[in-house]
C-alpha cells in the first residue's frame, strides 16, 4: 500500500481557505497512486481553542471534502477535524477516516491535550479504532496520544501500521521524533506520523512529517516545508520482522 503524508500550513480558523490550499497536493497524491492519503490534525482551522468559532458537524465542510476527495480519487483519506457530534455535550476532536466506496470510520482523540486546555474545550473519546486498508491493519491515534504508549502497546497484536497527524510545536520537536521512532520500535510496526507546518495563533510548527519502518528505520521525513512524502508499507514486511525478532510475545 502506498502511502502519502501530506505536511502542510493552515489558515487560522479558516476552514475553507485551507480547503482550497488543499485541494492541489491530494489530487497529486492520489494521480502518484496512494491508496492512504493523510492529512494534519484539525486539519482545515488548526488547532483551535474555540470550538465556537471552528467546530461543524459531521458532514460539515471540512468532513465534506474527505468524503468528496476520496469518492472522486480512489484514495482513503484520514484527517482529524473539530465534529459536534449529537450525542456529546461538547464537540470532540475526531479523527476521520473517508474510504473511496462512501464509509466513513471515526476516533475520538482518547487523550485531549490538557496543557493547552483542550480537555476544556473538547470531549475525550473513548473506543480504538483499526481498520484494514489494501491488506493493511491500520490504527489511528491523534498528535498527544503518542505519549501513551500503553494504548498502542495494547493495539499492537492486530496492527500493522500506526497513523497519528498532530499539530506538534516546534519547541518539542525532538519529543515528536523520538516518539514516533519508539512507537515503531516497541511494537514492530509502521508509524505514518503526519505534522502541520506554519504559525497558528503565536505557536511555530516545524512539520518534521515521518513514516517508520518496523525496525524504526526512518523510510521519509518531510523536513519543514509544504510537502508531499510518500512510502510502500505492507503488512507482510511486518510479518517478517515480528517472526524474525519475537519481541511481542514476551509482554506482560
Amino acid at each position: 500500500m502506498k502511502v502519502a503524508a501530506i505536511q502542510h500550513d493552515i489558515v487560522w480558523e479558516n476552514a475553507a481557505a485551507t480547503i482550497e490550499s488543499l485541494r492541489a497536493p491530494v489530487a497529486a497524491a492520489a494521480d502518484e497512486g496512494a491508496h492512504l492519503i493523510v492529512l494534519s490534525e484539525m486539519f482545515s482551522t488548526g488547532f483551535s481553542m474555540a470550538p465556537e468559532r471552528v467546530a461543524e458537524g459531521p458532514e460539515g465542510p471540512s468532513a465534506s471534502f474527505l468524503f468528496e476527495q476520496a469518492a472522486s480519487s480512489g484514495s482513503w483519506l484520514v484527517a482529524s477535524v473539530p465534529t459536534l457530534m449529537p450525542e456529546m455535550d461538547l464537540p470532540q476532536n475526531v479523527l476521520t477516516v473517508a474510504s473511496p466506496d462512501g464509509g466513513v470510520h471515526r476516533y475520538a482523540k482518547i487523550h485531549p491535550f490538557s496543557y493547552s486546555g483542550e480537555d476544556q474545550h473538547y470531549a475525550a473519546g473513548e473506543d480504538f479504532l483499526t481498520l484494514v486498508i489494501n491488506g493493511v491493519r491500520c490504527s489511528f491515534f491523534v498528535c498527544y496520544d503518542l505519549r501513551f504508549a500503553d494504548e498502542w502497546w495494547a493495539l499492537a497484536p492486530q496492527t500493522d501500521c500506526y497513523v497519528i497527524p498532530a499539530n506538534w510545536p516546534s519547541v518539542r520537536r525532538e519529543h515528536w521524533m523520538a516518539l514516533l521512532r519508539a512507537r515503531a520500535i516497541e511494537n514492530q510496526a509502521f508509524v505514518v506520523g503526519v505534522n502541520r507546518v506554519g504559525d497558528g495563533d503565536g505557536v511555530a510548527y516545524a512539520g518534521d512529517s515521518q513514516i517508520i519502518d518496523p525496525l524504526g528505520q526512518l523510510v521519509a521525513n518531510g523536513g519543514d516545508s509544504n510537502v508531499t512524502v510518500t512510502a510502500e508499507i505492507t503488512a507482510e514486511r511486518v510479518a517478517e520482522v515480528r517472526a524474525q525478532f519475537p519481541f511481542l510475545q514476551d509482554r506482560r
